[in-house]
């Protein structure tokens, strides 16, 4: 099949490498000017396998005040004006039960798993050069609350093969050093020797790179996407400003941009764009080789190619990039205060970057067909889109040949 890939993001193209790899013929079509120029530009460069923590649980529905009083600098909500949110609330406070939570938790490590053995299995077949090491990952705790509950998740995630420890705060500073000249308590850590880290826009290019020369993959960049031709409720091509683009299927891997595409053609992705922030330094005195995540200040830590990548905080502001440099100050400020010898603060050029990222009130990723024959999705990845990228690419790719 001639195959129409809707978005050159780390979703994207490998949804291309994997329909490359089931025979079908691929166009990726891209609105900006090369790969990973949004969402994946600039995550926070964590293969983060075992931490899929479903954000919609029941510890979140008490903190909900605070947030719509804008009390956490970590999360900013305007609902004001903001209307789509109404509904994606609504959806979102559903799932803020135990069980799924717990759902929806094991839903999405079950994918980040898979993802995790085609990685592997996609390092091996390509001569892909992306800053990639294997050295864990710690999720700092702030209170023995948030150890109970890392200890319980941890025992339920051990038995569907993911294995983490819950660290006593020394025994977390053992495993990473530079925990001990940062200047936040912490009461425990939760550690996965298996996370990695890495560069996903270095990812996301040389995968492109390797499938222009090795597979039947064309990208049209510049091209941006102004609907879809449907008839008679068949997917028949993709309407660009330079014409139409016939394919026999198309898969729209447009992270947050999926919704107000498919929504005139009766396809809901139950999507919304939060916004998340990152710098890249140079690497401090006492910078962390293992990732970090700090869970109250909603910051990570992750050191790759002789940098630091800082990213954090979660906007639900809608399609607002207005307060970009506010957000990106605070972030900054907040990260130094915590950990001042992480990284070099000092440096002009921080490399500053937003992008939003596509939550689902479950949490889990939409992938595969819809209620328009040729048409699928893969989108909806949340913070964890490079995480789970394999793995949703193969099974979009899966649900295509199939169709057939």
């Amino acid at each position: 099949m001639h195959v129409a890939v809707l978005g050159a993001g780390v979703a994207g193209v490998t949804t291309a490498y994997y329909l490359a790899e089931s025979g079908h013929r691929v166009t990726v079509i891209e609105r900006a000017s090369a790969v990973a120029m949004a969402t994946s530009h600039a995550n926070g460069g964590q293969l983060s396998y075992s931490y899929t923590d479903s954000l919609a649980n029941p510890e979140f529905l008490p903190k909900i005040p605070s947030l719509l009083l804008g009390l956490d600098p970590a999360i900013r909500v305007r609902i004001i004006r903001n209307f789509s949110m109404f509904p994606w609330g609504l959806r979102f406070l559903t799932q803020c039960t135990r069980a799924r939570a717990r759902e929806n938790t094991l839903a999405v490590l079950k994918i980040a798993l898979r993802s995790a053995t085609l990685m592997e299995e996609l390092r091996r077949k390509t001569p892909l050069d992306f800053a990639h090491k294997e050295v864990g990952k710690l999720v700092l705790l702030a209170t023995s609350n948030d150890v109970r509950t890392a200890e319980a998740t941890s025992s339920l995630k051990r038995e569907y093969g993911c294995e983490t420890q819950v660290l006593a705060p020394d025994d977390a500073i053992g495993k990473e050093p530079a925990l001990a000249f940062m200047r936040q308590d912490f009461a425990g850590a939760m550690y996965a020797e298996h996370d990695h880290v890495g560069d996903a826009l270095a990812f996301t290019r040389s995968l492109s790179d390797w499938l222009r020369t090795n597979r039947p993959v064309r990208f049209h960049f510049d091209r941006k996407i102004l609907g879809l031709d449907v008839q008679k409720s068949r997917f028949l091509g993709v309407k660009t400003p330079v014409g139409s683009i016939r394919a026999d299927a198309a898969v729209v891997c447009l992270g947050p941009w999926s919704e107000p595409l498919l929504t005139p053609y009766g396809v809901r992705s139950n999507l919304y764009p939060v916004r998340g922030y990152s710098v890249t330094l140079p690497p401090g005195r006492y910078a962390p080789t293992v990732s970090i995540t700090n869970l109250r200040n909603r910051i990570v830590y992750s050191q790759f190619d002789n940098k630091i990548r800082i990213a954090g905080f979660a906007d639900f502001a809608g399609f607002d990039e207005s307060r970009d440099a506010q957000r990106i100050s605070l972030m900054c400020e907040i990260a130094k205060r915590a950990a001042p010898d992480a990284a070099d603060y000092t440096v002009q050029d921080i490399q500053p970057w937003g992008g939003f990222r596509p939550v689902t009130p479950t949490g889990q990723p939409n992938v595969g067909a819809t209620g328009i024959a040729g048409l699928f999705v893969n989108t909806g990845h949340g913070s964890l889109g490079w995480t789970v990228a394999c793995a949703t690419a193969e099974a979009a790719a899966s649900a295509v040949t199939h169709s057939e």
